[in-house]
């Protein structure tokens, strides 16, 4: 099989990735939910991430056809590309979004952070990452943390169980996508591979929700417009790009450490752009949740 020209970047430590690159990362990731939950009061999940999609993958698949990305690319890296656009994109925010028409946005952003714990024990069973009882403290405070969130909500009643349970099954698309690009490298430049996989996502969700959901309930309004146009430039291109890129750099485990730093952000930008509650049981366990972090990417 023929390569392209652009090799993925050689694997360094995650902790020498500067700042104008981890910050938008992170602001862009974390404000995906309060603003991809914006355009939910316009138009069904399915539909909105279907025209998000195909907005972001014709602009990025188009740049990088323009930079000659896709010259020598074989067959089997279109493919691979395809699934982890269905795994990354699809499946992953296709659950998010239906998820949050039953739950917060916040509470949405808390639980696909816990996509280090999961990641870095499957990355130790499959990739042969190192785990130390450091990591496994630190990933179990992870798992606490959410765990905390998530009881606290259920009992008090403010969000649906099935919501929940869609959100974790964002959780399992989102950790799968990410060994498989690890394990497989797929040798494409990240305008190229980010372009085929969104395109794919959009492509594949554009007729589920024809089917599923009802487009005449579509209101063609100034919010769902700002909502789209964020979230294919500023997510789906931006947020991606730089995903994509810390996780070339870095091992599964540590560049997924970044997600833990996304619930106080997401629950931030649900405060800030829809007025949602911060329960005290959020506030706790985010504590279990950065002491997490620290012990899983100390070096």
């Amino acid at each position: 099989m023929t390569h392209a020209a652009t090799h993925p970047l050689p694997l360094t430590d995650p902790r020498a990735a500067p700042l104008a690159l981890v910050v938008p990362f992170c602001l862009a990731w974390s404000s995906a939910f309060a603003a991809g939950k914006i355009g939910l009061a316009d138009c069904p999940p399915l539909l909105l991430l279907a025209f998000r999609f195909l907005i972001a993958g014709v602009l990025l698949a188009g740049l990088a056809a323009w930079r000659g990305e896709y010259r020598g690319i074989g067959g089997r890296t279109f493919v691979l590309l395809g699934l982890l656009g269905l795994l990354n994109h699809a499946l992953y925010l296709g659950l998010s979004y239906s998820g949050m028409t039953l739950v917060s946005s916040g509470l949405t952003a808390l639980i696909v952070s816990a996509n280090p714990v999961l990641t870095a024990a499957l990355a130790a069973l499959l990739l042969g990452e190192a785990m130390n009882r450091r990591k496994a403290v630190g990933l179990a405070l992870g798992v606490a943390g959410v765990a905390l969130v998530v009881r606290g909500r259920l009992g008090s009643g403010t969000d649906a169980p099935l919501g929940i349970a869609l959100a974790v099954g964002a959780l399992v698309a989102l950790s799968a996508g990410t060994l498989l690009f690890k394990r497989l490298a797929p040798r494409a430049g990240l305008l190229a591979g980010t372009g085929v996989q969104v395109l794919v996502a959009g492509l594949a969700l554009l007729p589920a929700g024809l089917l599923l959901e009802d487009a005449g309930s579509i209101r063609l309004t100034a919010s769902l417009a700002g909502s789209l146009a964020y979230q294919a430039l500023v997510v789906s291109i931006g947020g991606y790009l730089l995903w994509f890129h810390l996780l070339q750099r870095a091992s599964a485990t540590e560049a997924s450490a970044y997600h833990f730093l996304m619930p106080p952000l997401g629950m931030l930008f649900g405060w800030l752009l829809l007025g949602e509650t911060v329960q005290p049981w959020d506030l706790l366990g985010i504590l279990p949740v950065a002491l997490g972090i620290r012990l899983v990417t100390r070096g």
